[in-house]
């Protein structure tokens, strides 16, 4: 195990983050995306510490994107990556500056969200290349923390990147193993280090709306000192989440693992319902396990007093816990209700206290429960 603190805090982090989201499975090959600063050059180091002893033989593939802002001392970048026993894979992505130069307004630098749908598919098209399941971002707590902000305020939604996202068209699942590490400690081992930091060559580095965020964070926890370990923990607190619309909190139980969430929004990317017309009456579940999607399910208000259960995919244990805690909620607010599922699920239907007959109320012969 390395002696530096530094690395050490860092790798229980990465630890911790697989641990609670499941980022890294036995036999994964992980596109690294390396931009030659100092956050992505912690994750490769940090992977490759953590490979030998997380007990999952996955490989790591460190990839570098020319997006065509200028040149860029690969050397050194290759020389880093051979010292971990990697060879650095470099992408010709050079169109992505004249497609930005394109699209950027006058008097304005070039548009960051652009670039960051661009970057992704380019680092997903060498992901294939490279035959990788996953692909690795570098972002950390802070990242999290000032997209959290730039959401509120250019997005009108209080919403961050998530630590593990499933492309399942692209074939690939995005992971962020630093999600749990400061900016302060990633600092702090390159330095140590002495690793090979290269500036970034964007034009509008050091000019974007982010570097707004981070100065005005800055001069927040200067003034709030208890603001930034808050700030941080907030992004894992469902239960301290409150707004003033009505929709369903996230309910842990925390004696095994399960959780039932609520799709909103990007949330509901890659799920069931992703095809499917938004449908005010209707809320969209799915069933956690550890934080990682297990069962989905909707509930439509049909009538005042009456919800269909339907659109079931998925673990059957998952399913009756996140069933039988909308139910526990509907029935707290809806006296009395009356739930009916749809067909092809019979064995659950029983376990959930659902009986098959004529429902006078439907015009058919249907599962259905009554409460209240």
């Amino acid at each position: 195990m390395p002696t530096s603190k530094h690395i050490r805090s860092i790798l229980a982090a990465v630890r911790r983050a697989d641990g609670d989201f499941s980022l890294i499975d036995r036999g994964d090959r992980i596109a690294v995306g390396l931009s030659g600063g100092k956050d992505s050059l912690s994750l490769l180091y940090a992977l490759s510490l953590y490979g030998r002893f997380a007990g999952k033989d996955f490989r790591v593939y460190p990839v570098y994107l020319d997006l065509g802002f200028g040149n860029v001392d690969l050397i050194s970048l290759k020389e880093f990556c051979a010292s971990l026993g990697y060879e650095l894979s470099v992408d010709d992505s050079r169109f992505v500056y004249d497609v930005l130069k394109a699209h950027s307004k006058k008097g304005k630098h070039l548009p960051c969200s652009i670039c960051s749908r661009m970057k992704k598919a380019a680092i997903n098209s060498m992901a294939k290349k490279l035959h990788c399941n996953k692909v690795a971002f570098a972002h950390h707590k802070d990242d999290a923390v000032e997209t959290l902000f730039l959401n509120m305020i250019h997005g009108g939604k209080v919403a961050t990147f998530v630590p593990k996202m499933e492309l399942k068209k692209a074939g690939v699942t995005f992971i962020r193993p630093l999600i749990y590490c400061e900016e302060r400690q990633l600092t702090n081992l390159a330095r140590e280090l002495g690793f090979p930091v290269v500036k970034s060559p964007c034009p509008a580095d050091g000019h974007t709306d982010r570097e707004k965020v981070k100065t005005l964070l800055k001069d927040i926890y200067g003034r709030f000192p208890d603001a930034e370990r808050n700030f941080m923990g907030m992004l894992g607190n469902a239960k301290g989440f409150g707004l003033y619309f009505d929709s369903y909190e996230l309910e842990e139980e925390v004696s095994t693992g399960y959780a039932i969430k609520p799709l909103y929004g990007d949330s509901i990317r890659n799920t069931p319902f992703a095809e499917k017309a938004f449908d005010k009456e209707e809320t969209d579940f799915a069933v956690l396990f550890k934080h990682d999607p297990k069962a989905y399910f909707a509930a439509k208000r049909v009538l005042a007093h009456r919800y269909e259960i339907e659109s079931l995919s998925g673990d059957e244990e998952a399913l009756f816990r996140g069933i039988t805690n909308v139910e526990a909620r509907l029935g707290k607010k809806i006296i009395p209700l009356l739930l009916i599922m749809e067909k092809g699920h019979s064995k659950l239907a029983k376990k959930l206290g659902y009986i098959y007959s004529y429902e006078p109320t439907v015009g058919k012969a249907c599962w259905h429960k009554r409460l209240g």
